[in-house]
């Protein structure tokens, strides 16, 4: 057994958590650092592959480590959750899973997203909050009989776009910063049997959209938020929807007032778990 771990701002403790903390054969530990606005975070892995992989990703430091009784402490597979009676999100990793899953909520469409390196089991408030969301507007759009796609910004493990083709968006265009979530999503779009899903490297602080889509969601760090409200504002379509979310309550009001001083007006804000803000907004009429 090896243990990755690093140093990190108290901030993110939440974010670590939902990152690693459904990986298979990986249990996470996150540690106050006495004095300090700080936390340790550390993933202890049944391999060293793994345990190597997090260190490519994150940076950090591997050792080996002794422990009994590893099975007992791996994470239970998380149970489904249904989404407005229409979506059912759960892990299943093999078709046999995901048909049992489907004849337990007959009349759903089935989001298959087993942990990986990657945000987004749709587990986590953040996720579950944005999904709602889109639900409702994919409602919206099929009464109106309107067509629609989706631009996800900081896409993890693709959980948004699959789920948005699956209400009835046309296409899906997604990025992210971190290649394995890219590679990951990648493996998600295909266990899940959606097409017209882009998904791309990039960082979304150096990325110019090449288009206007009718929705754009961000599920990233309010400081990054902070920085790219110009960037989102020039990828929606003026009567188009935006959905931000992965705010800390502590911080929603600096990070949404930035979206209102970009041109978007809020039309909702949800805060979830006490403490994590999603805001589904549309740009400010002249």
């Amino acid at each position: 057994m090896h243990v990755w771990s690093k140093l990190s701002s108290s901030l993110w403790a939440d974010a670590w958590q939902e990152r690693l903390g459904g990986v298979v054969g990986v249990q996470v530990v996150i540690t106050e650092v006495t004095g300090k606005k700080s936390v340790r975070v550390e993933a202890f892995c049944e391999l060293e592959a793994v345990a190597n992989t997090i260190k490519s990703a994150f940076g950090g430091s591997v050792r080996p480590v002794k422990m009994e009784n590893w099975a007992a402490m791996a994470p239970p597979p998380s149970d489904p959750i249904e989404v407005r009676r229409t979506l059912v999100i759960c892990d299943a990793d093999i078709e046999k899973k995901r048909a049992a899953v489907a004849k337990a909520y007959p009349g759903r469409e089935i989001v298959a997203i087993p942990p990986e390196l990657a945000f987004g089991t749709g587990h986590h408030a953040t996720t579950s909050t944005v999904l709602g969301l889109v639900a409702d507007q994919a409602a919206k759009f099929k009464k109106a009989k309107q067509t629609w796609d989706i631009c996800d910004l900081g896409c993890g493990s693709g959980i948004l776009a699959i789920a948005a083709r699956k209400l009835g968006a046309s296409r899906a265009w997604g990025c992210d910063f971190d290649p394995l979530a890219v590679k990951v999503a990648k493996e998600n779009i295909e266990r899940n049997g959606v097409d017209r899903v882009t998904l791309v490297k990039a960082d979304v602080l150096k990325w110019k959209p090449s288009k206007q889509w009718d929705c754009v969601a961000a599920n990233i760090f309010y400081d990054v938020l902070i920085a790219v409200f110009p960037t989102i504002v020039s990828a929606v379509k003026p009567d188009g929807v935006i959905w931000v979310s992965g705010i800390l309550k502590t911080y929603a009001d600096e990070c949404l007032a930035a979206g209102e001083a970009a041109g978007i007006h809020w039309e909702k804000r949800l805060v979830k778990a006490g403490k994590w803000v999603t805001a589904q907004g549309r740009l400010v009429k002249a």
